[in-house]
């Protein structure tokens, strides 16, 4: 059905139900915005993200950025609720088309009977199927006559998000905060325009046109102790937290704006980030940070990392402490620099020269950025070592609201250890973890020792011994077996036995958790375990995976030539078991609820 300002009544057959005066009470809402990259898609998702960190929901977002610097069709899809919210949404219940190309590549997102609100000084041809509910808005026109024609179609996002504050019955009041906090800083004009905007979508008869309106709920918990914000930002704020106070970079999407702010954050702290010319000075240069004691950073995506990697055989035969961070994106070479995939798990592990331990971490969710960042900053501290963290670009851009962490027990504030060395000191000993002794520290003995990359004996002296090269290589890899023995099984989700076990890693962890409540709703027997920690991996898998029939590892990789992605491969070869199966894909985008159960159901059957 279509609904119009100038229609007059509006058809209500195929309207959800109403409660009260017109009032419909929704549990949670999925709501998507397609437009241009240029309209400021993001922003609007942005800021009913952080409403709803303040307003004690859920949300959890999803964006699409296109690849060019000119910009393109874009979307920002953001799921609010009163409960748990473990995916951005397969379907949406409301679209918002500003244009006609947004309207026709975006409709069939739209469940049955869903709202679509478009622009109609853009949008005309419009699809009278599966009952939805077409509501014409003049939404660039209007826009421009509230602001006065000064900025053209400038100003229709925030006018949308008007509309929707009104819509939904969402806290005025905490929304004009959150747009005069970002739009104040831009000048006294930019911020008067916003508030037009918005004013105008807040006042435009909607909820008259439609004929109903919605109340969407807040949850039972406070929202005041809630963080709202994107991974990006938290893995950088774990990495403040964690003691990181030195590091150095190159730009690269989608892990540019961790370098960003890391440029901006460290100098508060006395430390200091710098842009290198390339990706080879800027691991070398951080290099530079951790041989002077200190626990530093670097990162990049993809491409980045690979020129990386010799530095990084470096830093493991050094052991010099250093953070790497990995956000993945669609490859081989420049591939997808704007969508999402896991496809560098085999280059984290073993993309050196050599053997070349290292620590491999992936956080699952946007508040476990925050946390693996910290746990990655204490493994480089305590057993001296390169550890990556493959974060993805569906992390990095999403947004989450959680609650805050308890900094006072997470906060590691980093002393450089100049104590005087005794003349005993060894910094490589092979009964024991290494210690370096930053440039500038006494040493009694009055030998100083050698930080290479050569082979190297206990003080660190170029060694071309066969007995000392065996010796410690061993050394290098029983740290980190040591790792391995101290880490715990991660929590089985659901059913502890029955017919399938679907394991994940990264920003899989919502999707398939939600696909686990709906098969066992359903009435399968069916687990989940979600891995933090992929190299090394903790002992003792084999007694989970002997519950199940089926262990199904879902992941954005390709299957390769034996039908198994990159974690499935290792699982196999770890354990020889044989009901290891994949469930993989690569077209970029993140994985829907009822892609994960369709392709579990036809392995099981």
């Amino acid at each position: 059905m279509s609904v119009s300002a100038t229609s007059g009544d509006p058809e209500t057959s195929e309207s959800p139900s109403v409660s009260g005066e017109g009032i419909t009470e929704l549990q949670d809402a999925v709501i998507r915005f397609a437009g241009n990259s240029q309209d400021g898609i993001q922003t609007i998702g942005g800021f009913l993200a952080r409403l709803a960190g303040r307003s004690a929901r859920e949300v959890m977002t999803y964006m699409t950025i296109p690849s060019t610097i000119s910009g393109g069709p874009s979307i920002f899809q953001v799921h609010l609720g009163s409960g748990e919210v473990l995916s951005a949404g397969d379907e949406s219940d409301f679209l918002f088309a500003f244009y006609q190309h947004s309207y026709d590549n975006h409709i069939d997102s739209l469940k049955d009977g869903g709202i679509c609100i478009y622009d109609s000084d853009h949008v005309e041809e419009l699809k009278e199927e599966r009952g939805i509910i077409h509501v014409a808005v003049p939404m660039t026109s209007t826009a421009v006559e509230a602001i006065g024609g000064s900025a053209r179609d400038r100003g229709k996002n925030i006018f949308a998000l008007g509309l929707v504050t009104q819509l939904f019955s969402l806290n005025r009041e905490k929304l004009t905060t959150l747009i005069e906090k970002q739009f104040g800083r831009k000048g006294e004009d930019v911020l008067r325009n916003a508030m037009l905007a918005f004013d105008a979508g807040y006042a435009y008869p909607i909820g008259d046109v439609i004929g109903l309106g919605f109340d969407l709920k807040e949850g039972s918990e406070k929202g005041a102790d809630k963080i709202t914000t994107d991974g990006n930002t938290a893995m950088t704020m774990g990495l403040l937290a964690g003691g990181v106070r030195f590091g150095a970079g190159y730009p690269i999407t989608p892990w540019s704006t961790i370098m960003e702010q890391l440029r901006s954050e460290l100098p508060k702290y006395g430390g200091i980030f710098v842009q290198a010319e390339d990706e080879l000075a800027a691991v070398s240069m951080a290099l530079g940070f951790a041989y002077s004691g200190h626990t530093s950073v670097t990162g990049s995506s993809g491409p980045g990392l690979s020129l990386k990697m010799e530095a990084l055989s470096y830093a493991t035969m050094a052991e010099l402490p250093l953070v790497v961070i990995n956000v993945q994106r669609g490859g081989p070479s420049t591939g997808l620099p704007t969508s999402v995939e896991q496809s560098d798990l085999m280059q984290g592990i073993y993309g050196s020269h050599g053997d070349s331990p290292r620590v491999v971490l992936a956080p699952k969710n946007v508040e476990d950025c925050f946390y693996i960042a910290v746990e990655a900053c204490r493994i480089a501290r305590e057993y001296s070592c390169p550890v990556i963290v493959l974060t993805d670009q569906a992390l990095a851009t999403r947004i989450e609201a959680f609650s805050e962490p308890d900094l006072p027990a997470l906060v590691h504030e980093p002393v450089l250890d100049q104590d005087a060395r005794s003349e005993d000191f060894k910094p490589y000993p092979l009964d024991g973890r290494t210690k370096h002794a930053p440039p500038g520290t006494s040493m009694e003995g009055g030998t100083y020792p050698v930080v290479t990359g050569l082979e190297h004996d206990e003080w660190g002296h170029p060694s071309g011994n066969p007995e000392m090269h065996a010796k410690m290589n061993a050394k290098r890899r029983e740290k980190l077996k040591d790792l391995a023995n101290s880490l715990s099984l991660p929590d089985v989700y659901g059913d502890e036995a029955g017919e399938v076990l679907i394991v994940g890693w990264g920003s899989t962890w919502g999707p398939i958790r939600e696909s686990v409540n709906r098969m066992r709703e359903g009435g399968r027997k069916v687990g989940t375990i979600h891995l933090r920690h992929l190299n090394p991996l903790p002992n003792g898998f084999e007694s989970i995976f002997a519950n199940y029939d089926h262990v199904v590892v879902v992941e954005m990789n390709d299957e390769g030539f034996y039908g198994l992605g990159q974690l499935a491969t290792l699982l196999r070869a770890r354990y020889c078991d044989s009901k290891i199966v994949s469930v993989c894909k690569t077209d970029g985008l993140t994985y829907k609820v009822r892609e994960i159960i369709e392709r579990v159901d036809a392995i099981v059957s």
